[in-house]
């Protein structure tokens, strides 16, 4: 029995030791917790773990603005893809109009060299006077006037260069044997042989294919334009511009077949 206590105590005396070890290791736990120093340590650092944070959800915003960005400049690059398609249009029958425009004003200047059996003021703009060693059109020394059907007189805004401007005059290959009369000079058109109507008849056909086929030219052009574009439009729009371009195509074809047969026919009267 005695034995039996004395062990009793014992192991009661080793829990209350081993208690108070534990007890004793908790006061310093808690003691070490509640320092100000170890307390300041085991805060969060807003550079470590909220700089973290921070810096992710910055990631996150940063990438869904650059995303709706991104999409916005996209939504902006297809509006302006768009607004192009639309002038495209406007902008191929102004290029065709151009270059059909300037093909029949050449057609105009060429047909305007040619000489007819009337005098006419213009027939002699493409004749180069040499002056001081400087070649420059007739018209622009010196002022033409139809006296009648079939005479013109030249007078020379310098009088001094009366005798160049009629060699000038002399040496086209207009036929045409001026005479000089005080400061003004008289140049009678010859009549036009059957030769000589039939050959420019001839010059005229050419010259007027010859702007036929700038005209196409331009409008082969266009068309070539509006292929390149019609995968931006629809089928109508392409059908409607193709149509608007052969139109003016037309247009600029009978204005080019209209002066040649007004040419001939001044040839041939």
């Amino acid at each position: 029995m005695a034995i039996c206590l004395r062990r009793a105590l014992a192991s009661r005396g080793l829990l209350t030791l081993c208690a108070a070890r534990h007890l004793s290791g908790l006061s310093s736990l808690t003691s070490l917790i509640s320092n100000p120093s170890v307390d300041e340590l085991l805060r969060p650092n807003p550079r470590f773990n909220g700089g973290l944070e921070g810096s992710r959800s910055d990631f996150y915003y940063l990438d869904r603005r650059g995303f709706a960005k991104g999409k916005k400049q996209k939504e902006q690059n297809d509006g302006d893809t768009v607004q192009a398609d639309v002038n495209v249009g406007p902008t191929v029958k102004s290029a065709a109009t151009s270059q059909m425009e300037a093909a029949v004003l050449a057609l105009a200047r060429e047909l305007s060299k040619l000489r007819t059996g009337r005098a006419s003021a213009g027939m002699l703009d493409h004749i180069m006077v040499e002056i001081g060693g400087v070649k420059t059109a007739l018209n622009r020394v010196a002022v033409v006037s139809v006296i009648n059907a079939q005479t013109l007189s030249v007078t020379p805004y310098d009088p001094t260069s009366i005798k160049s401007v009629e060699h000038a005059i002399i040496s086209s290959p207009l036929s045409i044997n001026p005479t000089v009369d005080g400061q003004r000079i008289i140049a009678p058109i010859p009549r036009l042989t059957k030769e000589n109507v039939q050959a420019l008849c001839k010059l005229v056909a050419k010259s007027a294919e010859d702007v036929k086929q700038s005209i196409r030219r331009a409008r082969q052009k266009a068309i070539d334009t509006i292929k390149k574009s019609a995968s931006s439009m629809s089928k109508d729009d392409v059908k409607r511009l193709e149509k608007d371009v052969d139109e003016i195509t037309k247009k600029f074809t009978k204005s080019a077949d209209d002066m040649c047969k007004a040419k001939e026919k001044e040839i041939s009267s």
